[in-house]
């Protein structure tokens, strides 16, 4: 390990739970990597809606802790362990690098190596940012969740948001009829440039937005739903899906969907899964294939990022990328940049 990397380092951490006020910039002890860990000089960071619902308590952790999940920056150490061949390039001291792995609001970071893929040239370290948590989420989705076929129908809910947008994205790139649904005419312009082919207003009754997805799809409804809104449009789901279509809930952006027996897939013998990311990475292969798909993707030209503004690496930065994302107001993603 270099004698330049300090003692102390920058963080933003959640020393209690509560609203976007409880969040301090904090000096604590740069990370000391375990074995099978690399350390990360952290360059960017973004905010997730996971950050809001880690920082109020509704997915718990222990107090206090450094907030964040995504990182593009630095390897400055390697683990200690060999590491084992993957699909990706051998991870070398100075390359810039992704992970998701969390505790990114901060200068410094470790990662399990196997959860760290070296950026190829040529990609924007910005955009780097986009490809962590948000796009390996809209990947999973659209590969396990419920895997797109040529020729299917999906809805993607919240369609501008950063994960929306690259499920329309993806969508079309695996050949599927992609219906978005947003709250303003703005965002239905961006969806409709992210390649939503239809898209619904929020802002129109739901009986409407609900015919109107049965007759696109001749009367039978979508083959999945990808909801990141939860609690709202979740009764609007079983409306618009087909017979033995699949509902995915992943976000609870208005909150959670309500607890449900399951008698109620029955009359048309759904499927619901609430994913989350961590299960579809835990393994080294898993990683690195999504990685080098991901990668793939992005040098084919097969997607475009949208990034709605740079904060700054402080307290109050976060805080306000954090009102920003749970405002549902924002579109793509929100970046945090804490060093050069």
């Amino acid at each position: 390990m270099s004698t330049q990397i300090p003692k102390t380092m920058k963080a933003v951490q959640v020393p209690k739970t509560g609203g976007p006020e409880v969040l301090t910039l904090a000096e604590i002890p740069v990370p000391t990597p375990k074995d099978h860990e690399v350390l990360i000089k952290v360059n960017w960071t973004g905010t997730n809606y996971i950050d809001t619902y880690q920082r109020s308590g509704l997915y718990p952790k222990p107090l206090p802790f450094t907030a964040g999940q995504d990182a593009v920056g630095t390897l400055v150490s390697l683990p200690k362990v060999s590491m084992a061949h993957t699909s990706l390039p051998p991870l070398q001291i100075g390359q810039h690098v992704l992970t998701c792995q969390g505790s990114a609001f901060a200068e410094y970071m470790v990662a399990p190596w196997w959860q760290v893929a070296p950026i190829p040239d040529g990609i924007d370290l910005k955009e780097g940012v986009a490809m962590t948590t948000t796009l390996f989420t809209a990947m999973y989705l659209i590969r396990e969740s419920y895997e797109v076929k040529k020729g299917d129908w999906i809805l993607v809910r919240a369609a501008a948001g950063g994960v929306g947008l690259l499920l329309c994205q993806l969508g079309k790139y695996f050949g599927a009829n992609v219906i978005g649904t947003v709250s303003t005419p703005e965002k239905a312009a961006l969806a409709k440039s992210n390649g939503a082919d239809h898209i619904l207003l929020t802002s129109s009754p739901s009986s409407e937005n609900v015919s109107t997805i049965l007759s696109l799809t001749g009367g039978k409804g979508v083959h999945a739903v990808y909801d990141g809104v939860g609690k709202d449009t979740w009764e609007e789901d079983f409306e618009v899906v087909r017979p033995k279509a699949t509902i995915v809930t992943f976000g609870n952006a208005s909150g959670p969907v309500p607890p449900f027996a399951p008698l109620k897939l029955s009359p048309k013998a759904l499927k619901v899964t609430r994913p989350t990311l961590g299960p579809f990475i835990a393994e080294p292969e898993d990683f690195a294939r999504y990685a080098k798909e991901i990668f793939d993707i992005v040098q084919k030209g097969g997607l475009k990022f949208s990034i709605h503004k740079v904060y700054p690496f402080s307290a109050e930065g976060v805080a306000q990328s954090q009102m920003d994302i749970a405002s549902r107001t924002t579109t793509g993603k929100l970046l945090i940049h804490v060093s050069d």
